[in-house]
């Protein structure tokens, strides 16, 4: 074939896809952010890794259960509900400082990516027994 014959069907090519594309607005584009399709947000869920739920009670000076335990690169939620007063859940390591509002539930997420003992504390103020609410993280290897 020549080249005349070559571009000819390029070009002929390019038009029939042109045509059959489905065309989109510039409402349904967003410039500058990639698709997302179901496929993949569902991939990437399923190969995330588990996750290491704690649930805590914030009441009248304490946390119920006022040591946690994980390990090193765990992704760990800790579901905190008030159940007396405002509280506050402040965890420095990790830069955490979640207020929890009276009678609500509030939940933190992050990966314990390094190992120790990190403490934590009430980081609203409650009442006079206040500086007693607190707690620690321990992170294991």
């Amino acid at each position: 074939m020549n080249r005349f014959t070559n571009s000819a069907l390029v070009l002929l090519s390019l038009s029939t896809f042109a045509c059959v594309a489905p065309a989109q607005s510039s409402s349904q584009r967003t410039a500058g952010k990639p698709e997302v399709h179901a496929s993949a947000v569902q991939q990437s869920a399923t190969q995330q890794s588990p996750v290491h739920e704690i649930q805590l009670t914030a009441k009248k000076f304490e946390f119920t259960s006022d040591t946690i335990h994980v390990k090193k690169g765990e992704r760990v939620r800790i579901v905190i509900t008030a159940t007396d007063h405002d509280h506050g859940f402040k965890l420095d390591e990790f830069n955490i400082d979640q207020k929890i509002k009276k009678e609500t539930t509030v939940t933190v997420e992050f990966t314990a990516d390094h190992a120790g003992t990190f403490p934590f504390h009430c980081s609203t103020f409650c009442g006079f027994g206040h500086g007693k609410m607190k707690g620690a993280l321990i992170v294991d290897e």
